[in-house]
């Protein structure tokens, strides 16, 4: 699906600019540290992390956006090791000092659990989970995202879903957003950022 959609919307779906979750909390990122970027789409995050200093690891399974993601690094003048990859084929044994997921709503309710886990082994302790996406007030707003509310986090949820860390940051919240054609107009925004002991 989301290879379909990219070839056919053309050009970065969710435009260039990071998500603005990103820019207004400089505090999340560290130069020289290792960082992983899950599900990155055509790399407006994970190029961000990377002009902060981060070596940054990302993947999607979209080829077409991991080529537009590549071409976004090449044009910001920062080294960004993108690949193909699904989800169970990503190896999650590998430790990063902050793992990152931006709006990556595609995870069922019945996938969170184990993909909830898959995120937790991948930060090394010491470092950093970052998580921003919808609450399930989004579908009423329509204006991102899936359709499903079940598909959407809450507070509470995140807050149980990693025990162990300690949370830094745990945020809800709407405003405009304008990023492509993808997210555009009022949204229900959810961010969590939270320590590994």
């Amino acid at each position: 699906m989301w290879e379909d959609r990219y070839r056919k919307e053309g050009d970065y779906l969710f435009g260039t600019e990071p998500a603005r979750f990103l820019t207004e909390n400089p505090w999340l990122t560290r130069p020289g540290q290792r960082a992983l970027s899950v599900a990155d789409g055509e790399g407006r995050n994970s190029v961000e992390l990377a002009r902060r200093g981060m070596q940054v690891t990302a993947f999607d399974l979209s080829p077409t956006a991991v080529e537009r993601a590549r071409a976004l690094a090449s044009k910001a003048g920062v080294a960004l090791d993108t690949r193909v990859s699904d989800w169970a084929g990503w190896d999650w044994s590998a430790q990063y000092d902050l793992v990152m997921g931006i709006f990556i709503q595609f995870i069922t309710p019945d996938e969170r659990p184990a993909r909830f886990a898959d995120l937790a082994r991948a930060v090394a302790p010491g470092g950093r989970l970052v998580l921003h996406g919808y609450l399930p007030e989004q579908v009423a707003l329509g204006t991102g995202g899936p359709s499903d509310p079940a598909q959407m986090w809450t507070p509470d949820m995140l807050r149980a879903a990693f025990p162990g860390f300690r949370i830094d940051r745990l945020a809800a919240y709407e405003r405009d957003v304008q990023e492509g054609r993808g997210h555009s107009g009022r949204s229900a925004l959810l961010d969590f950022v939270a320590t590994k002991a």
